[in-house]
């Protein structure tokens, strides 16, 4: 519903006011959802949104600190819940805004049990009520309850200025001050007079009732709606009227208590009054001075009494405390009649309370002088005349006094027609598979569409249990009429067979309903048996229904969990699942008495009840497994199902992904199944499927194992017993040798050193390593420690301390270093002045790049960690030894040209800069030495492999393993959380398979599919590199995962590292002779430059060297230091460039004869992807034409091009080593020639050619041979199920039966090839996507590669639903355009050929690229360098449109994008930087300019 301007009054007030708020859903809630999150996240305000139907109580009490706490919910039957709770709640300042839409009974309800419950008649009460009860609730601290009317849209509410709220709220409390003259409070307004003195009154006649306006705007107070109005306003604490010789006066006396409550009221009231410039008070009186009738109102009206003769009607605003001379104040001598008109209509008892203490106060007065009193109903009187309102006062004064009589039409209630709750979107992942596993079977017992035919507690657990046992129930009545049947003898033979079949399968779903439908077909013609009639009537319960229970806390909230408790107890074949919807970064701040993931273990420990716990982000295929055996379990099933998300708008997948992960590998919300029914077949009945629980339990026992073993193999002996005198002597001798030289280098006058650092890619570490050598040379005593290592503690007792620190991401610290950063901004939060570290000299070295930000906006990221060290470390106390040191990378020397002007102001504040010192430095370890030294690639993998206390390798075996075709990494997902409790990162490892060209056969695609789900994580990648990536093999898994590969007859050797990597070929399906020859030549070339060391077979295959070491490796093409860097090769078979051929070091373009048939190659060198943020001497770069060969010569020319690299590519600078920069350092004329004379013939003159795309073909086509072909779309190459698309189970089920064959593309896809015509799978087709999505491309990135500065894989089709959008606004729903995504610079899913590109910078940042080629034969260029989601869809929405409307026939986006001067076209690798940052009008203003 819409806001209306009392509901927004009140709860803007409730805003301003309170310390903490709880809302229930109700006519609040679009108040709340409207308000920026920032306004809502403030340290000041604590705001918890209640889902629908939710108790409000905990949560309530739950706030026991807060000066103010605000519930804002609608007037309903679910405030009764708060009542238990009242008494403990009405001594807290607490306010209850409740708003009411007709009938005030549900909010009177509470009225007994606070001290103060206030009413608001109009809209501008409402507001000043509000603030009232906002300064009444935190003066007194008592609870206050505020009932107010919605009101309408067109209503006008004065609201207060919000810098005035607070001082209001907390000035002292208001003494009343009483005249002298009068007695009567003043005025806290000077200029205002005071309280008016009571008038004398006289009788008047009873009739006649004759409205007489005496307004012209129609209000008989002349004043506006809801503003100050004429007449009596009572606020004695006794009878005000003035005693007259005939006219006794009734005191009426109040107890303290109350008489302190109205105290508060009074003095909030004033203060109120100060603020507003309008009267607050507990009866306003307006009408007759000398009434014969009084109208005591409760609720809203349209009417005025005071046009009516006679009458007066006071206006009821505080209902609590009311003392009985309050209404006695308001009824005069001359009264004979008392209406009590209330908005109260479904009241359970005869009277009201109110109508009771009027007729209670009335028994003060003497029985002659008593006025009678009736209880009328309150309704809508909107368009009353005064006629109508003549006829209800003659009414009402002469009916029987126990007569209801009614003013205006009852209320609609605006819930006549229930409104059916709006279901999340996110619950559709369980709803969804709820529905594909069971289909027509489903049958959800409290499903949202039940509210409209049933009521709101249609979708309470506690009334759809009560549904699914009348369900049951009537079931069984079908069972007993069926079996009733069968012992008549008169029953046809046929019938009774198929009654008995249906006996014996009547819990078949699929035999059951069948059978059912035919026992009905044989009865329905007429059988003389009145259990014939009885089975046909219960006929719907021949279908076997999946009866499922959701508990959602949006939709379907279990008040005290009494629904799932009564479900378990019933032992009824009812299956409940359970949505827990709390995110695992917020779980400290929820109940800890409700959470979910804790009824599993009462489940189970009741015993005979199915459990399982599941997160469809985290195992779709267990979620499957647990749904299933759940609905075959013969009894109570509970699934709780883990569904991350704080708000539907804001929480995208993504977030639920990471958030599940997080919880899920931490442990907190564990994948396990328990079925009782097993463990009477004698099975195990408990099943942890928690891959990373497991793991964690597994090496915890393998630790336990091995240290048993240590105990038992070699327990521990004294000491004399195993060594020598002379031994002891020697050890003894060179400990104080060193402890001496130790204290030697301390006593020198300079003081000791502490260096810490903070590093993630390793420069800042060499670089700090470096400072303490030569701290160390010069005499001091030096120790080096990572940031995180040191507490500031421990800080304020170092005297001098250097600090080293690289910038992360979007200026953030390290990784090693963030834990310190956190601990130093929150000491300097709470410094308040003081110098914890006074002590304290110190010096920081700071690490970035000041082109990496290039906007002046973000020019504060550069150096920021840094920067931010020096400042607050001298803000805390801290002295410098030296001006911090901003080392950049733009530098000529890098971040070495401010090191070498800070290094000696160090020394020179230290004092030790005169010192005398020969620096001989140790040589860096590079990976040329790692190499060098490994034995062929064997290092220490094999001992690391052995050591089961990390679940890491080595530094330098980690560089050995990734020619072996596997990367170590570790979950960053996990990764702060994993470090706060002490523990070393999730590793895990990445395995990449060799498979040249692409193809696979059905057996070998079985095969990767069962190590996915023994080794990895359950899924795997179809990569850019045309091959099989396996992730999350933890370590005592490599070594089974790749044997399981090497026995399907594949291998990883080669598949990553300084080699020839696996090598691309075209899928190209129409052409199957054509792909045969080509397939047949790149799996020749990969074999012929495969590495010859038998390092891999030793250490994977247990395949040991013979003869000792007698027999040597050898590497006859690569040598002991192999390549400088990878090496890479592909072969294109035009049109089609589906592999990027321009990419790559080596490229083979098929050249085809007049018949079809393979002539030979045009050889392309010299491609790369991969570039340095912020280093221009790092560029993409496509490949250069060699010339023309033949076949038989294409592998020598692999060969001779990579002997080249090998001999003059860059081995000192690994960033500048790959085979493009050799070419342009020595110039392709020069290299040309190089590999000729390896060669020993020149290369002939490339032929003619034409590339037409670079993406896939999909869906089917016909080779050919006559074979069929289709190629499937998987979203960026994850083969994996979920919801929607269960990949892994679809193709494990085709490669069952298919008799042909898998071809990977490089585009991260699948043909399925070599269909025979009769065996066509149809209902395959998966290609119902935009164009743009069919041509996307990313990598992994997070949360597993460590490279990764943002997302890719897993927010590129995420940003594409949003991008698709306006494609399709535009028409251009099926043009292809080319969009990648990489988490880093490196290129993997090669970006900087694309039409559209984005290169990670930091989490949510990206480069923006623009203007590659279609067919891939063009570079693209920096169009904006650091993009976030917004700048992204404004920068495309317009440029779409234009495209839409300005391209010409055929023309592609990337060659448009030039054309409309968006960006310039780079015409070689070298010259990308030019013209970067667009075009004319379109050009970014950068902070250098």
């Amino acid at each position: 519903m819409s806001l209306t301007p009392a509901v927004a009054a009140v709860a803007r007030v409730a805003h301003l006011a309170s310390d903490a708020l709880v809302d229930s859903p109700s006519p609040f809630s679009p108040y709340w959802k409207s308000l920026p999150r920032n306004s809502l996240q403030q340290p000041s305000l604590s705001v918890t949104a209640l889902p629908r139907g939710a108790d409000p109580s905990p949560a309530l009490l739950a706030h026991t600190t807060a000066s103010l706490l605000s519930y804002t919910a609608a007037s309903s039957p679910a405030l009764v819940r708060l009542l238990p709770h009242l008494p403990e709640l009405a001594s807290r300042p607490v306010v209850f805004h409740l708003a009411a839409q007709g009938d005030l009974a549900d909010a009177l309800v509470l009225r007994a049990a606070v001290p103060y419950f206030i009413h608001s008649s109009t809209p501008q009460q409402a507001h000043d009520n509000a603030l009232l009860a906002s300064r009444l609730a935190r003066t007194e601290r008592k609870a206050v309850i505020h009932v107010f009317h919605v009101g309408e849209e067109g209503d006008k509410v004065d609201e207060v200025a919000e810098e005035k709220v607070k001082p209001f709220l907390f000035a002292e409390k208001r003494p009343r001050t009483l005249s002298k003259a009068t007695g009567r409070p003043l005025s806290p307004i000077p200029s205002r007079p005071q309280s008016p003195a009571p008038r004398p009154y006289s009788p008047s006649p009873n009739r006649p009732y004759s409205p007489v306006p005496k307004h012209a705007n129609g209000n008989g107070n002349g004043h506006a709606n809801g503003h100050a109005r004429k007449g009596s306003e009572l606020d004695g604490r006794h009878s005000p009227r003035s005693a007259t010789p005939v006219t006794p006066t009734f005191t009426v006396p109040i107890d303290p208590a109350t008489a302190e409550l109205l105290d508060g009221y009074e003095s909030a009231a004033l203060s109120t009054l100060a603020l507003v410039r309008r009267s607050q008070r507990a009866l306003v009186q307006r009408g007759s001075t000398e009434p014969h009738t009084v109208i005591f109102g409760l609720g809203q009206t349209a009417l005025d009494f005071a046009d009516v003769a006679g009458v007066a009607y006071v206006d009821v605003s505080l209902l609590s405390p009311l003392p009985a001379s309050r209404i006695l104040g308001a009824l005069r001598p001359s009264v004979r009649h008392v209406i009590v008109l209330e908005q109260v209509r479904k009241w359970t008892t005869k009277w009201t309370p109110f109508f009771l203490d009027v007729v209670g106060v009335l028994q003060h007065r003497d029985a002659e002088d008593r006025p009678t009193v009736r209880s009328a109903y309150l309704g809508d009187t909107r368009g009353l005349q005064p006629d109508d309102l003549a006829t209800f006062l003659e009414a009402a004064t002469t009916s029987k006094p126990s007569a209801r009589t009614q003013l205006g039409a009852p209320f609609v209630s605006a819930t006549a027609t229930p409104e059916v709750p709006h279901v999340p979107r996110h619950e559709s992942s369980y709803t969804r598979i709820l529905d594909h596993l069971f289909g027509d079977r489903l049958e959800v017992s409290n499903a949202p569409a039940l509210v409209a035919t049933q009521g709101e507690l249609a979708t309470s657990p506690e009334f759809a249990l009560g549904r699914v046992r009348g369900a049951l129930e009537e079931r069984a009545e079908l069972v007993k009429a069926v079996q009733e049947l069968l012992r008549d003898p008169k029953l046809p033979p046929e019938t009774h067979a198929l009654l008995s079949q249906w006996v014996l399968a009547k819990d078949d779903p699929a035999k059951g309903e069948r059978l059912g439908a035919d026992v009905v077909a044989a009865l329905e013609p007429g059988f003389p048996h009145p259990a014939a009639a009885r089975v046909l009537a219960l006929r719907a319960h021949f279908k076997v229904p999946s009866r499922w229970i959701i508990g959602s806390d949006a939709w379907s909230y279990d008040l005290g969990a009494s629904g799932l408790h009564h479900a378990i107890a019933s032992g009824l074949d009812v299956n409940v699942l359970i949505l827990d919807t709390l995110p695992y970064t917020a779980r400290n701040t929820a109940d800890p008495a409700r959470r979910k993931h804790d009824v599993g273990l009462y489940a189970m420990n009741h015993g005979d009840v199915y459990v399982a716990s599941v997160a469809v982000y985290a195992s779709y295929a267990q979620v499957l497994q647990a749904l299933v055996e759940a609905d075959r379990f013969a009894g109570p099933s509970v699934v709780l199902a883990y569904l991350p998300y704080a708000s539907e708008e804001d929480t995208t997948a993504l977030d639920l992904l990471k958030e599940t992960k997080l919880a899920v590998d931490a442990g907190y919300w564990p994948l396990y199944r328990w079925d009782p029914s097993k463990e009477a077949a004698g099975a195990e009945p408990f099943a942890l499927d928690s891959d990373a629980v497991k793991h964690d339990l597994q090496a915890f026992l393998d630790r336990q194992n091995h240290l048993s073993q240590l105990v038992r193999a070699g327990p521990l002996l004294p000491a004399e017993l195993v060594s020598s005198l002379g031994e002891t002597l020697r050890a003894e001798r060179k400990r104080r040798a060193q402890q001496a030289y130790a204290e030697l280098l301390t006593g020198v006058d300079a003081p000791p050193l502490l260096v810490l650092y903070a590093s993630d890619g390793g420069a800042a570490e060499k670089k700090a390593k470096r400072l303490a050598g030569r701290a160390q040379a010069r005499g001091l005593a030096t120790t080096l420690a990572t940031l995180d290592s040191i507490t500031l503690d421990a800080l304020a007792n170092e005297e001098h301390v250097l600090f080293v620190t690289s910038t992360a991401g979007q200026g953030e610290p390290p990784q090693n270093g963030r834990a310190f950063f956190r601990m130093l901004n929150a000491a300097a939060a709470a410094a308040s002045g003081a110098t914890p570290l006074a002590r304290l000299k110190y010096a920081v070295f700071a690490m970035g790049d000041s082109h990496y930000w290039p906007r002046p906006e973000d020019a504060h990221y550069y150096n920021r960690p840094g920067r931010e060290l020096d400042a607050k470390l001298a803000a805390l106390g801290g002295t410098r030894l030296a001006d911090a040191g901003l080392g950049d990378d733009q530098d000529a020397d890098g971040a070495e040209t401010a090191y070498k002007a800070w290094e000696p102001r160090v020394w020179a504040a230290l004092g030790v800069a005169g010192v005398a010192v020969r620096e001989a430095e140790p040589e860096a370890i590079t990976n040329e030495h790692i190499k060098a030294a490994s034995g062929f690639l064997r290092g220490t993998i094999a001992e690391g492999l052995a050591d089961a206390r990390s679940g890491a390798l080595a530094p330098a075996d980690t560089q050995l393993t990734k020619f072996h075709g596997i990367y170590q990494q570790d979950d960053r997902d996990v990764r702060d959380a994993r470090e706060a409790q002490g523990a070393e990162p999730a590793y895990a490892f990445m395995i990449r398979v060799r498979l040249p060209g692409g193809v696979c056969a059905p057996a070998q695609w079985l095969a990767m599919d069962r190590i996915a789900d023994e080794h990895g994580a359950g899924h795997f990648k179809i990569t850019t590199r045309q091959t099989f990536q396996f992730h999350g093999v933890i370590k005592r898994h490599l070594k089974p995962a790749i044997q399981g590969i090497n026995r399907a007859l594949l291998d990883t050797l080669a598949a990553c590292g300084d080699v020839n990597r696996n090598v691309l070929c075209s899928a190209i399906p129409t052409l199957s002779t054509l792909h045969a020859q080509v397939y047949a030549f790149a799996k020749a070339v990969s074999e012929h430059l495969l590495p010859r060391t038998t390092a891999y077979h030793e250490i994977w295959l247990d395949k040991k060297l013979v003869a000792g070491e007698a027999i040597k490796d050898h590497e006859p093409l690569y040598g002991e230091f192999y390549l400088p860097r990878k090496y890479k090769i592909a072969v294109a078979v035009p049109p089609t460039n589906d592999v990027d051929v321009f990419a790559n070091d080596v490229g083979f373009i098929a050249i085809v004869d007049a018949h079809g048939a393979l002539a030979g190659f045009n050889v392309t060198a010299g491609g790369g992807m991969g570039v340095t943020h912020g280093n221009k001497k790092t560029y993409p770069r496509t490949g250069s034409m060699l010339g023309f060969v033949v076949p038989e010569q294409g592998a020598a020319v692999a060969e001779k091009i990579m002997l080249v690299q090998r001999d003059n590519g860059n081995r000192v600078d690994r960033k500048n080593a790959r085979l493009k920069y050799t070419i342009d350092r020595m110039g392709l004329d020069a290299f040309k020639r190089a590999v000729e004379e390896q060669l020993g013939f020149t290369f002939a003159p490339a032929r003619a050619y034409a590339f037409e795309r670079n993406i896939d073909d999909f869906g089917w086509q016909t080779g050919a041979d006559g074979r069929h072909h289709f190629t499937c779309f998987i979203e960026n190459g994850r083969v994996q199920d979920e919801p929607g698309r269960a990949f892994k189970t679809a193709l494990r089920a085709i490669a069952r039966v298919h008799r042909g064959e898998f071809r990977l593309t490089a585009n991260q896809h699948l043909v399925i090839s070599g269909v025979e015509t009769g065996e066509v799978p149809y209902g395959l087709d998966n290609l119902d996507f935009s164009g743009l999505r069919l041509a996307s491309s990313a990598c992994v990135a997070f949360p597993t590669c460590g490279l990764a500065m943002a997302e890719s894989e897993r927010y590129l089709p995420l940003l594409i639903d949003k991008v698709e959008k306006i494609c399709e606004e535009h028409g251009l729903r099926n043009d292809s355009i080319v969009m990648r995504m990489t988490g880093c610079p490196n290129g993997c899913a090669r970006p900087y050929l694309a039409e559209v590109a984005f290169v990670g910078k930091a989490p949510g940042v990206y480069l923006m690229l623009l203007g590659g080629g279609y067919h891939g034969q063009r570079l693209n260029k920096i169009y904006r360098e650091s993009v976030s989601e917004p700048e992204i869809l404004a920068i495309l929405r317009p440029m779409i449109k234009r495209y839409a409307l300005e391209r010409h026939a055929g023309e592609r986006f990337g060659d448009w994008v030039i054309r409309a001067g968006y960006i310039a076209p780079t015409t070689e690798g070298m010259a990308w930087y030019e013209g970067m940052g667009g075009e004319g009008p379109h050009r970014e203003i950068l902070a250098a300019a």
